[in-house]
C-alpha cells in the first residue's frame, strides 16, 4: 500500500510570499503549479509543496534535504546566491567550510527565511 504510493515533502513558510522569493530567486527552484492556496516544486523527480502556516520554523529538526553528488560545489553556489550556513559543534561530528563530515555523509545546514532547517548531503563511499 504505502510503500508503493509516492511520498512527498513538505514545506511550512509563515509568510508564502517572502518564502517564495526566498525559495526560487536564492535556491533556484522553480514553480511547477500553485495548488490548494501554496506551491509545488519539482525536484529531482519528487514534489514539494510549500503551503502557509503560522507553525512554519517551529522545528529544532531538520525539515528536509537535497541529496547531492558534491557538496562542497552546492554549497559553494548556494553561499553565493546569498545562503547562509549554519555552523554546529558536535561532539563527533568535524565541520569545514560549513560542512560537517560524520554518519558516512557530508552535510552542510541553512535556515530558509521561515526558519526551517534544510540541508544538502552527499553520501560517502564505503
Amino acid at each position: 500500500m504505502l510503500s508503493k504510493a509516492p511520498i512527498r515533502a513538505y514545506i511550512p513558510a509563515s509568510n508564502l510570499q517572502r518564502a517564495r522569493k526566498f525559495y526560487e530567486e536564492t535556491v533556484g527552484l522553480e514553480p511547477a503549479e500553485e495548488y490548494g492556496g501554496g506551491v509545488i516544486y519539482k525536484c529531482g523527480g519528487a514534489d514539494v509543496f510549500m503551503y502557509q502556516t503560522r507553525n512554519a520554523g517551529t522545528s529544532q529538526a531538520s525539515q528536509a534535504f537535497w541529496q547531492v553528488a558534491d557538496v562542497e560545489a552546492e554549497v559553494a553556489e548556494l553561499k553565493a546566491r546569498g545562503v547562509v550556513f549554519e555552523e554546529y559543534d558536535m561532539p563527533g561530528m568535524k565541520m569545514r567550510n560549513s560542512i560537517a563530515t560524520a554518519g558516512g555523509a557530508k552535510t552542510a545546514w541553512f535556515k530558509d527565511s521561515e526558519g526551517n532547517i534544510m540541508a544538502v548531503s552527499q553520501r560517502l563511499k564505503a
